[in-house]
């Protein structure tokens, strides 16, 4: 890869998040009152806390979730373009699944789909 497109995507990066937030700053609606800043659920201010545990299985269910719902985006242009690939196409969405279940199945023997 050539240096000075590497320096040039970097620097397009970098300028177009700095331009975001600078725009942010100067459009966005400004509020110093004290009672924007309190947490609320559904209009109404909490009672105690808001930093309550989390069960750890909502967030491996929820990354379960994202997997698998990736899975199916990568599935859809393979179907779309299996005739033209042929035998190699079938190889590689064959593997590409089989690590996929090798995944679904150790999550599976851990537990994690597991509601306790």
């Amino acid at each position: 890869m050539n240096f000075t497109l590497l320096v040039t995507v970097v620097l397009t990066g970098i300028t177009l998040v700095a331009a975001a937030y600078i725009i942010a700053k100067l459009i966005g609606p400004r509020s110093y009152a004290k009672v924007k800043g309190e947490p609320y659920e559904s209009g109404i201010p909490t009672r105690g806390s808001s930093w309550i545990p989390i069960h750890v299985g909502y967030y491996l269910f929820a990354i379960l979730f994202l997997m698998f719902d990736v899975e199916t985006v990568f599935l859809y242009p393979w179907a779309v373009v299996v005739k033209q690939f042929g035998a190699a196409a079938l190889l590689s969405i064959g593997f590409f699944l089989l690590v996929l279940v090798f995944g679904l199945a150790y999550a599976w023997r851990k537990g994690a789909l597991e509601w306790k």
